[in-house]
């Protein structure tokens, strides 16, 4: 039998324990419209053990090599479907043809690089599930108006809706991270045209929020080149919705044709 795995603190590894907790995020797929379900760093398989129960084709990807033989030798069902690999660099679009959910319980460190990677393939990601530190979560949640509503939040929905399911304790893990945890889902919108140049509105995004307490007329000067008038110069970015930056988008737009 295969020992236990090492939490290892360079991987930000945080060992899921509370099965409780683990059965819910499991549950929370909808697998409406698919059924194939990539989870991401299994570590040693709390979370997959009840994904297994469920009605889906897993694949799991884990960078871990000390976790990889561990899983192999518990969920022998897993057998062709374990990766051992880092999903920042995993080649999605060329092992996924159809559409799948990612789910996990991701390490901290990289959680917000894994959420803006699998917006880059948002065709073939219709569902996002899992655990991220609380503050992260909160901030993909975030509605305009909040203190923690920035970049992510925005760019996040513009493709999915966003769920906070519920928070997770520090004890529930092994070793207890020095902080919370938050629990969402992400359903991608049946319409994924935004209705404007979208590599623009990323730009401005990032652009607007880069210097959050500024309005959005000095944070946009070097984009514009010029004046003009829009009702949403005067405000600060986190009072935009993703809405109005669309709108404010195709303003901008024009004023380059």
């Amino acid at each position: 039998m295969t020992k236990r795995v090492r939490p290892k603190k360079f991987l930000g590894q945080h060992f899921l324990k509370d099965l409780s907790v683990a059965q819910r995020i499991a549950d929370s797929l909808s697998l409406d419209g698919y059924s194939r379900v990539l989870e991401v760093g299994p570590g040693m398989g709390v979370l997959t053990k009840y994904l297994l129960e469920r009605p889906l084709d897993l694949t799991v990807i884990e960078l871990d090599r000390e976790s990889v033989p561990y899983l192999r030798n518990h969920f022998p069902q897993l057998e062709e479907n374990i990766i051992e690999g880092d999903f920042l660099r995993f080649p999605v679009d060329q092992v996924f043809k159809e559409q799948f959910a990612l789910i996990g319980n991701y390490p901290y460190n990289i959680s917000s690089q894994i959420l803006f990677k699998a917006l880059e393939h948002r065709d073939l990601i219709v569902e996002i599930g899992g655990m991220f530190q609380r503050e992260v979560a909160q901030r993909v949640a975030s509605k305009p108006g909040s203190k923690v509503y920035g970049v992510i939040s925005v760019l996040i929905q513009a493709y999915y809706d966003v769920e906070y399911l519920f928070t997770v304790d520090e004890g529930a893990f092994n070793p207890p991270p020095k902080v919370k945890s938050g629990v969402i889902l992400l359903r991608r919108k049946e319409n994924q045209n935004l209705g404007c140049d979208e590599k623009l509105f990323k730009r401005i995004v990032k652009m607007a929020f880069n210097q959050r307490r500024k309005t959005i007329r000095n944070s946009l000067k070097a984009l514009t080149g010029k004046e003009f008038e829009n009702e949403f110069l005067k405000q600060r970015p986190e009072q935009l919705s993703v809405d109005d930056f669309v709108k404010l988008t195709r303003e901008i737009e024009k004023l380059q044709l």
